[in-house]
């Protein structure tokens, strides 16, 4: 009186473990799609790797900073920004006698990472974000800033392009090893 059902009405175990792989890998790659940009954004950008561990200096625009041309447009003692390594806004500094300095100072503010713009009339970088102030080399002269501007070296090519490489010698304004590297 009682039928036994059929086999046909149960699902074969091989069909139901595919289904089961299908699900898994399917939500296993829409999981990690998802969270590769998410990881992506702590790992931190390698350096720049062009001519020869350095960077060229870019203008607002992103064209290559050529130093006759821009020893022309700023005077003495003059820091204005280019693209530095890492993208980070860096400033080229011009000497007394009107040269490219051999330093650049990265303009990311110690603190908070704010750029600190040059203040020329009071001849130092003022922070605007917390009042952290730094002397025209960039050294650290009031909080709540804890350490000075970084350094990169500046050099022109024979090109006569900017070029800013790594600075990895003792900082000349504290005399010790850089902080940044």
């Amino acid at each position: 009186m009682a039928s036994v059902s059929s086999s046909a009405d149960v699902p074969d175990m091989g069909r139901r473990q595919l289904m089961n792989l299908i699900m898994t890998g399917g939500l296993s790659a829409t999981a990690l799609a998802a969270l590769y940009p998410f990881v992506s954004f702590f790992i931190p950008a390698g350096s720049g790797g062009g001519a020869g561990g350095g960077i060229i200096a870019k203008d607002a625009l992103g064209n290559d900073i050529k130093a006759a041309e821009y020893l022309q447009t700023h005077p003495p003692g003059d820091r204005s920004l280019a693209q530095g390594p890492k993208g980070d806004p860096t400033y080229i500094v011009i000497t007394e006698d009107v040269q490219i300095a051999e330093y650049g100072l990265n303009a990311v503010c110690t603190h908070l990472g704010c750029v600190v713009p040059w203040n020329a009339s009071e001849n130092k970088f003022i922070c605007p974000c917390h009042g952290s102030q730094y002397d025209k080399a960039g050294k650290v002269v009031r909080g709540p800033a804890p350490l000075s501007l970084a350094l990169v070296k500046a050099q022109v090519t024979e090109d006569d392009k900017v070029l800013f490489t790594t600075w990895s010698d003792t900082d000349f304004r504290t005399g010790q090893n850089p902080w940044w590297t």
